[in-house]
């Protein structure tokens, strides 16, 4: 709990400084800036979301045409938390002080990136698969190809916040990145169904326990 206290304490001292320090270098920035790029990637996370819940929705409108598969609904779930995080974290964006047009852009494609994984995990049709754990393993490469990718761009987003901002997170954050991105890795190599349980299980524990114990409070 200290330490969890004390890595919290650290982000949000970050933060301030950080929001100090474009006060003092210009007192006069527009806050609808901000909202505006907000709002294009609220359409783009809303968009994912929505993918993701249709494809649930089918579950219940036709239980029978395809069969589920625990792994897929476990990403789905992780997906879903990390969409919704997304927008949390994102909030910290604020604070900068000047956007450019490659910021936007950047960040817009962030976001994408998880569209795109939204999208992977729920296609417009399956017929030509016997169902959802044919599928899945089937476009894994994809799957965590792009997660791995997500993971990668993060350390880029968090960058932007400045640097003290990706300092804060202390040495967790890149021994976190690295071990996804490694895992990803052996999981778009590998079919083994133990491995895949394994991992889905673990990174949305982990996920929750990331979120929890770094992000449960939203910075200003």
């Amino acid at each position: 709990m200290a330490a969890r206290a004390g890595r919290i304490e650290r982000i949000c001292q970050s933060d301030q400084r950080t929001t100090l320090t474009l006060m003092e270098a210009q007192p006069s920035i527009d806050p609808a800036v901000f909202s505006h790029i907000r709002i294009v990637l609220s359409m783009v996370v809303s968009l994912g979301i929505a993918r993701l819940l249709s494809g649930v929705a089918r579950f219940v409108q036709h239980p029978g045409r395809k069969r589920a598969y625990g792994v897929h609904l476990l990403w789905t779930l992780s997906l879903m938390l990390s969409m919704m995080h997304f927008w949390w974290w994102e909030f910290s964006l604020s604070h900068l002080e000047v956007w450019r047009f490659e910021t936007y852009v950047f960040v817009v494609g962030y976001a994408a990136l998880y569209y795109l994984l939204c999208a992977v995990l729920f296609p417009d049709d399956l017929n030509e698969y016997t169902g959802y754990r044919d599928y899945f393993m089937s476009r894994r490469r994809w799957f965590f190809g792009l997660l791995a990718t997500a993971y990668v761009v993060d350390v880029a987003d968090t960058w932007i916040k400045g640097r003290e901002h990706l300092a804060a997170q202390g040495y967790e954050y890149p021994v976190r990145t690295a071990a996804y991105v490694l895992l990803c890795i052996l999981a778009a190599r590998t079919a083994n169904a133990r491995f895949h349980a394994a991992f889905a299980v673990l990174s949305l524990a982990y996920q929750v326990s990331w979120i929890l114990r770094l992000y449960d409070v939203i910075s200003i």
